[in-house]
């Protein structure tokens, strides 16, 4: 278990990544645990729900929209494209859609939430320097866009009992790889201590 370096500012922000109808057991992308983490999730936004920004992956209508090697990933997985996708896949899973307003919605068409530079002009205008991580998959996006947070200079907390992926093996490897190779930038630590130490901000 990890141990919170010290206090977390008011000035936190909780970044959700992608805790949505599409990653859940009835969706194409599958993460069979989401449904375990969405009460830790919920209790971290229900406590600052005005400091919290969903991420969602919103896919391309089809293939042929996205640049590049997205293309060949699209053209495999062209069921979850919005022309083949069943209406409400791309929404919030609904324990969380109560929050919004006043939390925040942050579109994204690839993993990382700070690949198009509007994310970050949303968290400097709130002078945010700490992102609280919890939400899917712990290998894939929560991974990108920790790495582009690190590169930007936040204090990156991962709420370890907050995240899942569709693998066991590489959602461990992952926490593993957190602590031992970015221990000096990424914090890990359950939720509980995270809202402790986020109350007496």
């Amino acid at each position: 278990m990890g141990q919170l370096k010290t206090p977390i500012a008011a000035t936190a922000r909780h970044l959700c990544i992608d805790m949505q109808v599409l990653f859940s057991r009835t969706g194409p992308w599958p993460t069979p645990w989401m449904e375990r983490v969405l009460p830790v999730v919920a209790e971290l936004v229900a406590f600052a729900p005005d400091r919290t920004i969903f991420t969602r992956f919103i896919t391309p209508r089809s293939a042929e929209d996205m640049p590049g090697m997205w293309r060949a990933y699209y053209r495999k997985w062209v069921q979850v494209t919005r022309g083949e996708l069943p209406e409400g896949m791309l929404e919030l899973m609904p324990e969380l859609r109560r929050f919004v307003p006043p939390a925040l919605v942050h579109d994204k068409r690839v993993y990382s939430a700070f690949a198009d530079g509007t994310l970050v002009e949303v968290l400097r205008a709130a002078r945010t320097d700490t992102l609280i991580f919890t939400g899917s998959e712990t290998d894939v996006c929560v991974l990108s866009t920790v790495l582009a947070a690190v590169d930007h200079g936040y204090r990156v907390i991962l709420a370890r009992d907050g995240l899942c992926s569709s693998s066991d093996q590489t959602h461990d490897a992952l926490l593993d790889l957190y602590e031992r190779r970015f221990d000096i930038q990424i914090e890990l630590a359950e939720a509980a201590d995270i809202l402790d130490a986020w109350r007496r901000a």
